[in-house]
């Protein structure tokens, strides 16, 4: 594992010199962009303090883009393209972001236990989730960006810190669960392209606390809103889901200006259109 690691390393660092991907805005990077329909990123989550903009590389490959609240060390969401899994890719460890921990270090997620093993005594948890925060907190490792929703090597990507929250385990393996696999076969039915957001509301409160620290927020919703287009380019269809992340377990079916107005409650600024045209033709 370790030599993998420093190989792909070696690699990125050979092929890409640029200086990471954690970028000041998702439009500096073209390869970052191609993850939002018609590149509309959108503005939900743009004022909150202390987010960073994540171009999630695996591989020297970009898989998809986070926007990710370094207070909060939960994504306010992340947006990706769908695509048919063919199984495996599943992922022993959980990554890191390196440049969370320092600008300078690596853009390519990284094995946390390596990273950690490669750095010792210094603190990589400041600005992002670690695995041993979720340990005993009663939550799970919840994707957001669901693994299933990929092929390999995607599929590996999904399993960052910066890509999971606590979510209730009964939401989580029920409720949850179904609903994504129903829009997977949604997608596999319907569309030649989904392009999908999904992403949390954060509570006021409510955290996973370790050692007297506020370490992860427990998000209040779950959401996510897809907008599906065909060979042509052209929208044929969208929708959307909330879910209380609760022992409640419902999921709660939308539309795209639904959702408009359901993130209106939580923003004190104009949410805007969630995919470019509000993905209508």
């Amino acid at each position: 594992m370790q030599i993998l690691f420093t190989l792909c390393v070696l690699i990125s660092t050979f092929l890409d010199p640029t200086e990471g991907e954690v970028v000041e805005h998702f439009w500096d990077s073209p390869e970052c962009m191609k993850f939002f329909y018609k590149q509309k990123v959108p503005d939900f989550g743009a004022t909150l303090p202390d987010v960073v903009h994540l171009c999630q590389r695996f591989l020297n490959t970009y898989h998809f883009a986070t926007l990710y609240s370094t207070y909060h060390r939960t994504a306010v969401y992340s947006a990706y393209v769908f695509e048919p899994s063919t199984g495996g890719g599943r992922e022993k460890n959980w990554f890191l972001e390196p440049q969370l921990v320092n600008h300078t270090w690596s853009g390519e997620m990284t094995d946390g236990y390596w990273l950690s093993k490669d750095n010792p005594g210094i603190y990589l948890g400041e600005k992002q989730a670690l695995d041993e925060d979720y340990t005993n907190s009663g939550f799970d490792r919840g994707h957001l960006n669901p693994n299933g929703h990929h092929a390999v090597p995607g599929r590996n990507s999904t399993f960052t810190l910066t890509n999971i929250v606590p979510k209730n385990p009964k939401l989580n393996q029920n409720a949850w669960r179904l609903h994504e696999s129903k829009i997977t076969d949604l997608f596999n039915a319907n569309c030649h392209q989904a392009y999908v957001l999904v992403g949390v509301v954060p509570s006021s409160n409510n955290w996973i606390i370790k050692n007297n620290v506020q370490r992860v927020n427990l998000p209040e919703y779950i959401w996510n809103a897809y907008c599906c287009i065909d060979q042509n380019g052209r929208p044929i269809l969208s929708g959307a889901a909330t879910a209380l992340n609760t022992e409640l377990n419902v999921v709660v079916e939308h539309t795209l200006d639904e959702m408009v107005d359901f993130f209106q409650q939580y923003s004190d600024t104009p949410v805007g259109e969630l995919f470019s045209g509000r993905c209508k033709a």
